[in-house]
C-alpha cells in the first residue's frame, strides 16, 4: 500500500509541477465550449432541443478527463527511456501494485482537470439541474478517468517508441471521443453506428455525467455505472497483465 500512495503522490506532484501543461489542458475544452457552445447555440435551440450549452457541457468535462488520462500513459515510456521505471520495478512491491499507484495518480490528476472544466463551464453559463447530483458526477469522473487511465497505460506498456504514442492514442481516441455522443445526440446518427456506439465505453461516461448533472441520461443511470464499473476493472486487469509483462 506504500507504494501505491508514494506513485500516487508522485503523478499528482508531477502535475502541479507543470503549469504549462495544466493551463495549456485547458485550451481545447474552453474552445470547444465558447466556439460550439455559443456558435451552434442557436441552430440547436432552432431545432426545439433546448440549450446546446446545456447538453455540451458534459461532454466537455468528460473530453477534458480522457484527454488527460490516456496521455498520463506517455510517461511509462519516458521513464522507460529515461531508467527511472527500472528504479521503481526494483522497489520492493509487485508490478500490480507499482501499476495501481501509477493508474490511481493518472486518473486523480484527470479527475481534477475535469473539476476545473466543469468550474469553466459555470462561468460561461452552465448550469446543473441538482445541485444535490454533484457527488454523482464525481463518481462519474472518476470512473471515466480510471477507465482512460487503465487504457493509456496498457497501450504504453506495449510501445517504446515516445512518438508513436500520441499518433496511435488519437487515432483511437478521436473515434471513441466523437462517437461518444458528447457533441451530438447518438440518436441523430444511423441505426448501425449507434448499436456500434455500445462498446464505446465513454457513451456511458457521457451519458451517466449528463444524467447527474442535466438528468438527459437515456441510458440510465444505474446502467452507466454497472457498466463503467466493469470497463474499469477489465482494464485494470488488463493493464496489469501487461504492466507485469513490460521489459526495461
Amino acid at each position: 500500500m506504500k507504494v501505491i500512495y508514494i506513485l500516487w503522490l508522485r503523478q499528482i506532484k508531477r502535475y502541479l509541477r507543470s503549469k504549462a501543461r495544466m493551463i495549456g489542458s485547458l485550451g481545447q475544452p474552453l474552445l470547444f465550449l465558447l466556439a460550439l457552445g455559443f456558435g451552434f447555440g442557436p441552430i440547436y435551440q432552432k431545432a426545439g432541443e433546448g440549450s446546446y450549452l446545456q447538453f455540451l457541457g458534459p461532454g466537455v468535462i468528460a473530453m477534458a478527463i480522457i484527454f488527460t488520462a490516456i496521455f498520463t500513459g506517455i510517461e511509462i515510456i519516458w521513464d522507460r527511456q529515461f531508467g527511472f521505471l527500472k528504479e521503481t520495478l526494483v522497489a520492493p512491491a509487485s508490478r500490480f501494485q507499482i501499476m495501481i499507484g501509477r493508474t490511481m495518480g493518472g486518473a486523480t490528476v484527470a479527475t481534477l482537470q475535469g473539476i476545473i472544466v466543469f468550474l469553466m463551464t459555470l462561468v460561461v453559463g452552465f448550469r446543473p439541474t441538482d445541485w444535490l447530483l454533484l457527488p454523482l458526477a464525481l463518481v462519474f469522473m472518476i470512473l471515466i478517468a480510471l477507465v482512460f487511465t487503465a487504457f493509456g497505460t496498457a497501450i504504453a506498456t506495449m510501445l517504446q517508441d515516445m512518438q508513436a504514442f500520441p499518433i496511435i492514442m488519437n487515432f483511437l481516441i478521436m473515434p471513441i471521443f466523437f462517437l461518444s455522443g458528447a457533441l451530438f445526440p447518438l440518436e441523430s446518427f444511423p441505426a448501425p453506428i449507434v448499436t456500434a456506439t455500445k462498446i464505446n465505453p465513454l457513451v456511458y461516461g457521457v451519458d451517466g455525467l449528463r444524467g447527474a448533472l442535466i438528468q438527459g441520461a437515456h441510458l440510465g443511470l444505474l446502467t452507466d455505472f454497472i457498466v463503467l464499473s466493469l470497463i474499469t476493472l477489465g482494464l485494470l486487469a488488463l493493464g496489469s497483465y501487461l504492466f507485469s509483462k513490460i521489459e526495461v
